[in-house]
């Protein structure tokens, strides 16, 4: 029995799920793409980036908000908001939930780094162009970054806690941790959370660029994102909206609710270091992963698969190699799986801790751990096992998620293989 049942809390699962990514735009061709191995790095095309440092990213393919969007309502919001929204409405199809039934008892918890980016790049250049009295009544509820929190809750009915995270790439493991506290304190029976985040706009490449925080493999794409690989060169930039439907185990169980995983426990914390760099010791992220834990109530030897930040930056795969070190233990750290699906679906900022929870609930799930594609050459301040490129049949109890953000924000949740005898 966890610590949790002891202290008699309630308990969370995953019901639905939902995304969009460049590997797929919804959950099951994403992981089966996942698992095989592709990477979703290809040229940008959203806009003509001719004469920009970087010119590829991980994009979303032959997305059409208007499938799960009515198409009015669409033009009124941002991509972000779109690819949010089409990521709820799947996950509440998924679980079967109906809001309509008690709205008061469900929320909505959606992170996003940045927002409407492309709007106000949008805006403003209709503002230099055409002048003031030109920009559109729109323009700022397209760009404030509540929105997409804003637009599932209108949409869904959600009338129960509302908030959004925009804590960097931490932000959407923050937004799980919302929604699990939420119901932990019964301001909420369930919870949409997760995040989304669409950066693949002039000003996001360039800035980025500009930071030399993005990999530079304009003639190859697919291998540009190359976590914990020895001749990693910086991210690729993602694009995606993922969305977990969390419930209280009571509720799910009342009205026969298909049970994906648990979600045991969450952890924060800051490093008060400096504005893009890791915490060089590793100690600050590590004690996000100990809180975790401890709120889970397991202890380190329980992990049995970590989904990593692994972002492929030169300074941030060794920072998180020795985060897991001090949190797991050295000897414990070696031998437990780890991958980063970021190599995949390049790295998604706000929107990644979602669409890795995903992947690590989907792993316990179904008994294979996804692999960290592109590693080739070993880099002796990553020694640990990264999966590296082949997915990996293996029966995992425990496993651990951690988002670490700009500015030191680090996350970590904690999910259980689901039993129903449990």
């Amino acid at each position: 029995m966890s610590e949790a049942e002891r202290n008699g809390r309630r308990r969370v699962v995953v019901t639905g799920i939902g995304m969009v990514t460049s590997l797929g735009n919804d959950p099951e061709t994403t992981w089966e793409s996942l698992l095989a191995g592709e990477a979703g790095g290809a040229p940008i095309t959203q806009f003509d980036a001719t004469g920009y440092p970087v010119t590829f990213a991980c994009e979303l393919k032959d997305f059409d908000p208007t499938v799960w969007i009515e198409r009015k309502q669409a033009r009124r919001m941002d991509r972000f908001a779109q690819m949010a929204l089409s990521a709820a409405r799947m996950a509440e199809v998924d679980s079967g939930i109906a809001v309509a039934d008690e709205p008061d008892r469900v929320g909505a918890a959606v992170a996003t780094g940045i927002g409407g980016l492309g709007a106000f790049e949008n805006c403003f250049e209709v503002l230099l162009d055409r002048g003031p009295d030109r920009v559109g009544p729109f323009a700022i509820v397209q760009i404030i970054p509540n929105m997409a929190a804003a637009w599932v809750s209108m949409e869904l009915g959600t009338r129960g806690p509302l908030a959004t995270e925009s804590t960097a790439c931490a932000a959407s493991n923050m937004a799980l941790g919302d929604g699990l506290d939420a119901i932990r304190l019964g301001r909420a029976d369930v919870m949409f959370c997760g995040g989304t985040e669409a950066p693949v706009t002039r000003v996001g490449v360039a800035g980025f660029s500009a930071m030399r925080a993005l990999s530079q493999r304009n003639d190859d794409p697919e291998h540009g994102s190359r976590p914990f690989d020895l001749d990693r060169d910086g991210f690729v930039m993602g694009e995606a909206g993922a969305m977990l439907v969390l419930e209280e185990l009571e509720h799910a169980r009342a009205r026969g609710a298909k049970i994906y995983g648990e979600v045991l426990g969450y952890g924060v914390s800051s490093d008060a270091t400096h504005v893009t760099e890791p915490d060089p010791t590793g100690s600050n992220p590590a004690r996000a992963m100990t809180m975790a834990f401890a709120d889970a109530g397991i202890a380190p030897e329980d992990v049995g698969y970590v989904n990593a930040h692994g972002t492929s930056t030169p300074l941030g795969d060794p920072a998180e190699t020795r985060v897991l070190k001090n949190a797991l233990g050295e000897e414990k750290a070696h031998a437990t799986p780890i991958s980063s699906t970021k190599g995949a679906t390049g790295h998604c900022l706000g929107a990644a801790g979602a669409v890795e929870a995903i992947f690590t609930i989907l792993a316990l799930q179904r008994g294979i751990l996804p692999p960290t594609i592109n590693y080739e050459t070993p880099d002796p301040q990553c020694d640990l096992d990264y999966i590296p490129n082949e997915a990996r049949p293996q029966q995992v109890e425990i496993g651990v998620s951690n988002s670490f953000g700009f500015g030191g924000h680090n996350a970590c949740v904690v999910f259980r293989r689901w039993d129903d005898a449990a």
